[in-house]
């Protein structure tokens, strides 16, 4: 079933479950890959161990071969917004930032998610602009599932509620043209999820609806440039950048953030649907 327009595909709820396993590959291979993130490690090393992990899993990575990227996850450190190819030549070093962006289909469907990591000692400001990131990211996936409670809610409610906290958190770059993206039986899918801009635009907010809510901010400008590789982005002043992502889906008694662990009960509390089961001690 798609909704006219925007051609955005609707899941049922048993569809969703199907999502729900491929993100916990994702997030398994995220949590993998944050645990071996130190300095003199390669991102190429990093790039073995998801795909691994994807694939003793029984799924396979959603970025390797996609449009003749030659990777399993993106890499992107320090100035590289987000498509960094992971490189054996390319080791981290104390006080680096990396953006880990990995997607898994399995059985048909999709997961996408990413963590920007810290690489030993680093700078505080740049802890700061990873917490505001990550924090933007939830208040976007709240304003979602809010909107849809409610029956009101529009698509442009989550750029604007990342916008909105990312303004609050401080002075920070919100990267211009790239976003979030609607997440199935495809990777990329309609619709395109702006990181900014007027609530109340755009289609409804319904169950069924599935996306990819995906903050990328800097300590600079908003600007950027695409290496000669062909996929790579870097700021053009050369300033740090963060990249943070969940998968997430609406129900109709709530949100499933599909690539993290506890479904983002944590987080969002009695947002989340009853299908995420509650944390037992």
């Amino acid at each position: 079933m798609r909704r006219p327009q925007l051609d955005i595909q609707l899941k049922t709820p048993d569809q969703i479950e199907k999502m729900r396993a491929a993100g916990l590959v994702v997030a398994e291979a995220l949590r993998r890959m944050r645990e071996a993130v130190a300095p003199g490690v390669s991102t190429a090393e990093l790039d073995a161990i998801a795909e691994s992990t994807i694939r003793a899993a029984g799924a396979v990575p959603s970025f390797q071969g996609y449009h003749g990227f030659p990777a399993s996850i993106c890499a992107s450190v320090n100035e590289q917004v987000v498509h960094g190819i992971p490189a054996p030549t390319q080791v981290l070093r104390d006080g680096d930032i990396i953006s880990l962006d990995c997607g898994a289909v399995l059985d048909g469907w999709h997961g996408d998610a990413a963590i920007t990591v810290a690489v030993g000692d680093v700078d505080p400001a740049l802890l700061r602009m990873a917490a505001v990131a990550e924090d933007a990211m939830w208040a976007g996936i709240a304003a979602a599932a809010r909107g849809a409670a409610s029956g009101r809610g529009r698509l442009t409610d989550i750029s604007h509620a990342v916008e909105t906290a990312v303004r609050k958190g401080g002075r920070y770059g919100i990267v211009d043209g790239y976003g979030g993206h609607g997440i199935g039986t495809e990777m990329h899918q309609d619709p395109h999820v702006l990181n900014y801009g007027r609530p109340g635009k755009g289609p409804r907010l319904v169950s069924g609806m599935a996306l990819a809510i995906e903050p990328m901010i800097t300590l600079g400008s908003p600007r950027t440039a695409e290496l000669s590789d062909g996929w790579t982005v870097v700021t053009r002043d050369g300033s740090r950048a963060v990249h943070v992502e969940h998968s997430m889906a609406l129900l109709p008694d709530g949100v499933w953030v599909l690539t993290a662990v506890d479904g983002g009960r944590e987080r969002l509390g009695d947002l989340v649907t009853a299908r995420q089961p509650a944390a037992t001690a």
